[in-house]
């Protein structure tokens, strides 16, 4: 799968989780270039508190276009420090 925004490949992995129709791509091949720290954060009822990543190529900044769960639920682990994508970033094959 690839996470792709602003003709940009952000992350590529074969080993994404699929969770509630959200491919969560392992943070070792996102492109951590592309991502800045964000001060958002939302909840969900059973994954935790998730935090959120901007992404930022050739200087246009797509914000908090990225999330993961740094410390997820028991029922969540296995996307743990997962990242998936949303805001137009375009997630395929």
């Amino acid at each position: 799968m690839k996470a792709i925004w602003n003709n940009t490949i952000i992350a590529e992995s074969s080993n994404t989780r699929i969770v509630e129709n959200n491919h969560y791509f392992p943070m070792e091949d996102v492109e951590d270039k592309y991502l800045k720290t964000s001060d958002s954060h939302t909840r969900c009822p059973w994954k935790g508190k998730a935090s959120y990543f901007h992404i930022e190529i050739d200087g246009q900044i797509n914000e908090d276009a990225a999330w993961y769960y740094p410390e997820a639920s028991y029922a969540a682990k296995p996307i743990e420090n997962y990242v998936a994508f949303w805001k137009g970033v375009k997630v395929t094959e």
